[in-house]
């Protein structure tokens, strides 16, 4: 049987623990121990450990003192402390000093195989099951590409996509590049069949919840609402942002913002003097030519520094 890990259990009872022992072997685990602190920090220095658990009284060195000299030894091989002691003040004293786990006496082999799989093959489970469910989703989505779909359940499918593949770059052993390649081609060509044939019939529409948001409709939703507040509001527009950018960013900005998420749909073509002109004037860009000519740039120009340079006139 391949080894599924290897670890070294520390504690001055460890006939007691025999059981236990028997079972990790049982279930594929390479399994060292020691009676007491020093012989255990030697066997770390001489050997490869994936996980060690750690009794935390025990004669001579103690288990806090151990963990130090282990976490100095190598800082990344995880240590469960094992403990009848269930006072706050220990725990808080593993934790600043690194411990990974903790577990209370009696364990039970439950818990102790749960700690085994977190550290010990964590990643060969979740990447099977990212796997699996990867191309559980991939398949579901080719059966949504033959339904008529309505607008929020592209947003959904894109969604979906564009999430797996900031999961997907975590892992680029998994070989899964390419099968992501390919659906999203095929979604965006059945996408660019649904604009052409809905696009029109949604301008012309008025705006519900079953419809695309378009561009000039973002300041009247978004923007007006909070000015009405009396608070200070700061209006970013950030040109050619793709979704996975967007979500890269999220990650960090959600530790100092409650964040809310809106899609919307650019207006075609997507380009700075129709796309992004239309925000900021809440028109179409036919509109604002006709209402407002000296503020239109139209693709003529090709200076792009000229392109966006009314945004404030047509926002006020």
């Amino acid at each position: 049987m391949e080894s599924k890990g290897k670890i070294l259990w520390i504690d001055d009872e460890i006939e007691l623990l025999k059981p236990h022992l028997i079972l990790l072997r049982q279930k594929g685990y390479e399994v060292e121990t020691a009676t007491n602190g020093e012989d255990g920090i030697e066997l770390a220095r001489k050997n490869s450990f994936g996980l060690i658990f750690l009794d935390e009284m025990m004669l001579g060195m103690s288990g806090l003192e151990t963990l130090g000299v282990l976490k100095e030894i190598n800082p990344y091989v995880p240590v469960v402390m094992v403990t009848k002691n269930e006072a706050e003040t220990l725990m808080e004293e593993a934790i600043g000093r690194k411990i990974d786990g903790y577990l209370t006496k009696p364990v039970n082999p439950t818990q102790i195989l749960a700690i085994c799989k977190r550290f010990l093959e964590y990643d060969k489970i979740s990447q099977e099951k990212i796997v699996q469910n990867f191309l559980s989703e991939i398949s579901a989505i080719r059966n949504l590409l033959n339904e008529h779909l309505s607008w929020n359940e592209w947003v959904d499918i894109y969604v979906k996509l564009v999430n797996w593949a900031l999961e997907l770059d975590k892992y680029p052993a998994l070989g899964l590049s390419e099968p992501l390649r390919d659906i999203f081609r095929e979604s965006n060509t059945v996408f660019s069949n649904f604009i052409e044939n809905h696009y029109r019939d949604f301008i012309h529409s008025s705006p519900n919840e079953e419809l695309p948001l378009f561009s000039p409709q973002i300041v009247d939703k978004f923007l007006i609402p909070h000015l009405d507040s009396n608070s200070s509001v700061f209006f970013f527009v950030i040109d050619c942002l793709r979704l996975d950018q967007w979500l890269v960013m999220e990650e960090v900005l959600q530790q100092f913002y409650k964040i809310s998420k809106s899609y919307y749909c650019s207006i075609l073509p997507t380009a700075t003097p129709y796309a992004r002109n239309a925000i900021f004037a809440g028109l179409y860009p036919f509109d604002i030519q006709k209402h407002y000519p000296q503020y239109w740039v139209g693709e003529l120009n090709t200076e792009d520094h000229k392109q966006n340079a009314y945004e404030k006139d047509l926002l006020v």
